[in-house]
């Protein structure tokens, strides 16, 4: 008799030679180094990142919400492969000194890890 089991597979790999962060939870990769703007970013659980892009994430849907900046229309993005809420997506900034941000993604540093080519 044979058993089988289900492989968790990513739907992204990033390159192995690139400093990375991965969920914490599941270590399925997020972002390159590269991607990241700034490290400045308050969540709702404390400190975030911004990113320019990310992998492996799905979206939900846009919805207006008040932060420390201003009113924003957001998405809340979670890890496609442990379905864990990791910050959200700036779909639309309302005041033009936030515009900068429309298309890029907070991640919560408690969701997120650093992965690969750190010293």
């Amino acid at each position: 008799m044979v058993k089988l089991t289900k492989a968790k597979t990513f739907q992204a790999y990033l390159d192995t030679c690139h400093r990375r962060y991965s969920c914490v939870h599941c270590r399925a990769h997020l972002a390159n180094h590269d991607d990241l703007i700034s490290k400045s970013f308050q969540g709702s659980q404390g400190r975030a990142y911004l990113f320019n892009s990310v992998v492996n994430v799905g979206c939900g849907p846009a919805e207006e919400r008040l932060l420390l900046t201003g009113l924003h229309a957001v998405a809340d993005i979670y890890c496609e492969n442990c379905h864990t809420t990791l910050g959200w997506k700036y779909e639309q900034a309302f005041e033009l000194s936030q515009k900068y941000k429309e298309g890029k993604f907070i991640i919560e540093l408690s969701h997120m890890i650093k992965d690969n080519g750190w010293d």
